[in-house]
């Protein structure tokens, strides 16, 4: 025998959407702004305006010296038009912001500790620096090429070779810090020999 049985709606109530009322969740749909329940735009916030390029470029300054070369590039993207860039860079020269002199120093005091006349020489090219200006600079590494050397050498080796493959993977290595041929070999021969004994330079070997 069954129990089942079929509810009933109470006598008088007719569905929702008969009486003209719309389901909960439902209202608003059709109102006039369209807008339902979504939240009031924000106000925007006011742009702020960007650095000059003027600006941008003694910021750069002020990070480290630049070649006119280097600087130029970095603020080539940043110009309304190529013909701005040029006048700038003339007018930092001018007042003394921009210095081939000074970046040609900066650099080799930067590089100097760690890498030999060549490598230095082939970087300053790379900027395109007068002779005038890059001359003066390479003569002093000139000067101190062996020292150099043999710091980079004590630091990474400190003794001397005991066989033919290890003092050609010393020489290797000056090598490609960009040393000399002649430092090179200088170090690989009195290297060893304490600080205070090392010989003086011989004054017909040149770089």
């Amino acid at each position: 025998m069954g129990w089942g049985f079929r509810a009933r709606r109470p006598a008088g109530r007719r569905p929702l959407a008969a009486r003209g009322v719309e389901p909960a969740g439902e209202a608003g749909e059709g109102s006039e702004d369209g807008g339902g329940d979504s939240p009031p735009t924000s106000p925007r916030k006011p742009v702020r305006p960007g650095l000059s390029l003027k600006g941008r470029a003694l910021k750069l300054l002020s990070q480290r010296e630049h070649s006119r070369l280097e600087l130029g590039r970095k603020l080539t993207p940043h110009a309304e038009s190529a013909d701005q860039v040029e006048p700038l860079l003339d007018a930092l020269e001018r007042d003394g912001f921009l210095s081939s002199e000074r970046f040609a120093q900066s650099l080799a005091h930067r590089r100097a500790p760690r890498f030999g006349l060549r490598r230095i020489e082939q970087e300053l090219g790379a900027h395109r620096l007068d002779p005038a200006v890059a001359g003066p600079v390479l003569q002093g590494l000139r000067d101190t090429e062996r020292e150099r050397a043999l710091v980079a050498w004590r630091k990474r080796f400190g003794e001397s070779a005991a066989d033919p493959a290890e003092r050609a993977r010393q020489h290797r290595f000056l090598a490609q810090r960009g040393f000399t041929g002649d430092a090179i070999h200088w170090v690989l021969r009195h290297g060893a020999a304490p600080q205070d004994d090392a010989p003086p330079d011989d004054p017909d070997e040149s770089l």
